[in-house]
């Protein structure tokens, strides 16, 4: 049972503490799933990321879906999910009763502006990260600048950028055993 809870709480801390959602959450992910409590990896985080790209839903709810999943199953899985969103849900509530009254001051417009920065900052933290992660060889680099070329200056679905990057993976880089090449 005590699992159960620190799976909870985990994710409430997780709710409470990220803003922006996404990418913007990696940073409060690292400190709190794999610094603070060593559940996961930063190779799982970006392979949870990566299916929640392609998956319906928030990617932070379907990232703490996979990951409560891992640790306790189904119920792990419903868990997280409902300690990611509780705090968001409770804010939006809480909002959603006085933002007719604040919505026009100054201060919040100020104070808003200033929160956008931050989350752009996390934002550029996770991306730095992942270059850091993902860019190990020639192939990975080569299948960014084409992903990216086709996604800016062809404006190519991201739907078949991400399906034509997940094919070219398959046929250039080798598979491997179950849990080999895990950090």
């Amino acid at each position: 049972m005590k699992e159960y809870l620190d799976l909870f709480w985990a994710f409430i801390v997780i709710g409470i503490t990220t803003f922006g959602g996404g990418y913007a959450m990696v940073p409060v992910l690292e400190r709190e799933l794999i610094k603070k409590r060593g559940w996961i990896n930063m190779d799982e985080v970006m392979d949870y990321f990566t299916i929640a790209q392609i998956t319906p839903g928030i990617i932070a709810v379907n990232v703490a879906t996979f990951v409560g999943f891992k640790r306790k199953g189904v119920l792990g899985g419903i868990l997280a999910t409902v300690g990611l969103i509780v705090p968001g849900v409770t804010l939006m509530l809480i909002i959603a009763l006085f933002i007719k009254r604040f919505a026009e001051y100054p201060a919040v417009n100020h104070a808003f502006a200033g929160i956008r920065v931050a989350v752009g900052a996390l934002i550029l933290d996770t991306v730095l990260k992942l270059f850091k992660g993902v860019f190990n060889n020639y192939k990975s680099i080569i299948i960014f600048i084409l992903a990216f070329a086709l996604s800016v200056v062809f404006s190519l679905s991201p739907v078949f950028i991400i399906f034509g990057a997940g094919l070219t993976g398959f046929l250039l880089f080798p598979a491997k055993p179950a849990g080999e090449g895990k950090k």
